[in-house]
């Protein structure tokens, strides 16, 4: 409780209309009334009606009465008064914050009365935030002392409103990635809502149709009004080979799974976390308790951690956390893991997340900011070094993370205790987090996650929001699902990461000659090996031989659009599964990168496409998560375009029609501008840079039509005399999702 609590029952009471439940993403008008208590509001005083920061709902402006999220106060004598709305002027996590300041005393009784979207007008209101809530709260703080010390209305008094999910627009079709044959799995189908959360609207059959006999697998399931899922358990196969699953509903196809690899020769299986997320005790939506429940029972990854910003988390909130691990952990079926995202400003290492293999260790803060808790002074770390000194001996996982302070990999890193780094998440793709450890020299594996801050772990959308990807998951090649396996393959860095999407990928080192794998970094004085031809992703090999072959497998529910290879900072290799001769009429134009690499790296894009020589039969955008904001074809020879982009890409194909030899695309944008001949434009695209760190502006041409979900492919590759090779894919698909697995770290 940052805010002073004196006497917060004679703070006064309020009530809003209407009362909900309110559905995401909808909008409305909502009456909120505040009747000032016991004190009153002196002269010179007032108070803050605020929304958490990472709600999206539509920001609040008080000039224009017909424009969207219009703002009214008024005050039931007339008392002057006055108010503005800004974004992060109030304590966090409440940073979205109506301020009104009374210019003449208000008596006990004195009411203050906003319109948050006042539709009298013309407005069409206010949209309500895009994420479901069981307690979305206008959090009332007053200043009835002219002090500018705000004091909360006690908890029970704050009004809210539930906002819960809308009718169904988009099916989900679940598979884990990898078992062994007659090893069970489990199968769900789900809906989401037009803004991904998922839905219980859909009342009626759903039909399932599989590429290979199932065992256990029906015919048809059934929906009720409620159902968020169905979940098919205990399914086996006997026969090697890929499996999928479609759902179709009246004969129509409204979800395939991903690729389920079944191999009887395999030692381990494929297991999906989304271990980094924030809930609503520290800044993001809901309760810890709802967070860990939707890991597991709506989104179905099985594995997640709860990732607070520690100069956010009392001693209480930490011991509850840990209850809350120990309580939703199920070994053999999900890992909740206890840790918290250590927070430290970038200048002293930047944000790194932290997860302990069992309950009741100690939280090591970056600092107590907005902790007033100091009973346990004694594990303040406010430097990356002084905080890898107190893990050390402890049995724990450290990732640096990407977020609003990111984490400076060459300022410090103890391998020891950090196997990888965190490559993407609902902050944006940091390939360059990968290349900084790596022109240190570290070896380390590649994860990914969400930080998601609307409690989705899992399936992490943003919304419309500064969190503009996906959020992502690491995919885990473990024995067993229990925390020890996943520790012991963890620090082995047996692990790869996607920006979201369920792909199976394998990647092995073959050497001509039986090698030493280590089983730890060997750079630590850990010589602990084994004697193999062969080594998986993670692994740290020394071998006499001066090369080895790289052997990679994908297989993918979208198309593949391209493979590249990479040893360390090199590119070896980019594979298409087409060629020159492939190419049709259809043209990506890609929006790609950021500004920096802290929290001013969005970069919004406002851009338009115009074709001469030719007509646009239609269009197809990719990544443009936000429902509401779409690429619009405005003819048959111009499109326009808004987008964010934050690392990643956000994509728009154009299909060509009756283009001339003389037909050209000219792309103008705030960041940059492109004009080129279609004739000029390959499979490799024609591109020019826009500064920041890594803006692009991109045309490229594709086939008609991608249908290549499978690749294989080898490289040989050498094994230098000094130092590492560190050999890894990255894989983009067509969808837009992007994969790498963890480097294969070869030494003489």
């Amino acid at each position: 409780m940052p805010n002073h609590d004196y006497r917060r029952d004679l703070m006064g009471s309020a009530e809003l209309s209407p009362a909900g439940p309110i559905e995401a993403g909808s909008w409305q008008s909502f009456t909120l009334t505040y009747t000032a208590g016991k004190f009153g509001i002196d002269d010179q005083g007032g108070l803050k009606v605020a929304f958490r920061t990472h709600s999206d709902m539509t920001p609040l402006q008080m000039d224009d009465p017909k424009a969207p999220g219009y703002l009214t106060v008024e005050t039931s004598k007339g008392a002057p008064f006055e108010a503005e709305f800004s974004y992060k002027r109030n304590l966090r996590p409440w940073g979205l914050c109506i301020t009104v300041l009374c210019k003449q005393f208000l008596k006990p009784g004195d009411q203050i009365t906003f319109r948050i979207g006042d539709q009298r007008q013309g407005s069409p209101g206010v949209r309500t935030q895009t994420h479901i809530e069981a307690e979305h709260q206008f959090r009332i703080t007053v200043d009835a002392f002219a002090t500018v010390d705000y004091t909360p209305l006690e908890d029970d008094a704050q009004p809210f409103i539930k906002i819960v999910p809308g009718a169904p627009k988009l099916w989900k079709a679940i598979l884990p990635t990898l078992r062994r044959a007659d090893q069970p799995f489990r199968f769900v189908v789900k809906s989401e809502d037009n803004w991904g959360n998922p839905s219980d609207k859909y009342d009626g059959e759903v039909a399932l149709r599989s590429n290979k006999p199932i065992n256990g697998l029906p015919e048809t399931v059934s929906f009720k009004t409620g159902d968020f899922s169905v979940i098919l358990d205990d399914l086996t196969v006997s026969e090697d080979g890929d499996y999928t699953i479609e759902a179709l509903i009246d004969g129509e196809v409204v979800a395939k799974s991903n690729p389920l690899r079944v191999s009887s020769k395999s030692k381990v299986a494929h297991y999906w976390s989304d271990m980094h997320g924030q809930s609503g005790e520290t800044i993001g939506s809901g309760s810890a308790r709802d967070y860990f429940f939707f890991a597991k029972h709506r989104s179905f990854v099985d594995i997640t951690g709860h990732q607070g910003n520690d100069f956010q988390i009392s001693d209480d909130f930490w011991d509850e956390i840990n209850s809350l691990t120990a309580e939703f952990n199920e070994e053999g079926k999900f890992l909740a893991l206890p840790g918290y995202e250590w927070s430290g400003n970038t200048g002293l290492g930047g944000d790194h997340n932290i997860w302990y293999r069992n309950e009741g260790r100690p939280i090591y803060r970056s600092s107590r900011a907005i902790v007033q808790d100091k009973s346990r002074p004694e594990s303040d770390c406010h430097d990356v070094t002084e905080l890898f000194e107190a893990l050390r001996g402890e049995d724990v996982l450290v990732v640096p993370h990407v977020g609003g302070r990111f984490a400076d990999v060459t300022y410090a890193h103890d391998a020891s205790v950090e196997p990888s780094v965190e490559v993407h998440s609902s902050w944006g793709t940091f390939d360059w987090i990968v290349q900084d450890a790596m022109k240190m020299g570290y070896r380390i594996g590649i994860v990914a996650g969400s930080d998601g801050h609307k409690g989705r772990p899992g399936a992490s959308y943003p919304g419309d929001a500064k969190f503009g990807a996906y959020g992502g998951l690491t995919c885990h090649l473990l024995p067993e699902l229990t925390r020890d396996d996943l520790f012991e393959q963890f620090r082995r860095r047996h692990h790869y990461a996607t920006t979201g999407a369920r792909l199976f990928m394998s990647a092995e080192m073959t050497y001509g000659e039986p090698a030493r794998v280590f089983a730890r970094n060997p750079s630590l004085k850990n010589d602990e090996f084994e004697k193999s031809t062969t080594a998986i992703m993670g692994d740290i090999v020394q071998t006499n031989q001066d090369t080895a072959t790289f052997n990679l497998e994908v297989s993918a529910q979208s198309p593949i659009d391209k493979i590249e290879i990479f040893d360390g900072l090199d590119l070896l290799q980019r594979v298409r599964p087409y060629g020159e001769d492939d190419l049709g009429a259809r043209y990506q134009i890609t929006c790609k990168g950021q500004e920096t690499r802290g929290r001013q790296r969005l970069v919004k894009w406002d851009a338009s496409a115009t074709l001469t020589g030719g007509t646009i039969s239609r269009i197809k955008a990719t990544n443009f998560y936000n429902p509401d904001n779409q690429p619009k074809q405005v003819s048959d020879t111009r499109i326009d375009w808004t987008s964010v982009t934050t690392g990643g890409a956000q994509s728009v194909d154009l299909w060509i029609e009756n283009a001339g030899g003389d037909a050209k695309l000219s792309i103008k944008t705030n960041q940059g501008d492109l004009e080129v001949a279609l004739v000029d434009v390959g499979a490799e695209g024609v591109e020019v840079a826009c500064g920041g760190m890594d803006k692009v502006l991109m045309v490229q041409r594709l086939p008609d039509v991608r249908t290549v979900t499978q690749m294989a492919l080898s490289q040989e590759v050498a094994i230098p005399a000094k130092g590492d090779s560190a050999i890894f894919a990255r894989v983009v698909l067509e969808d837009g999702h992007v994969a790498w697995t963890s480097p294969i770290y070869s030494f003489k």
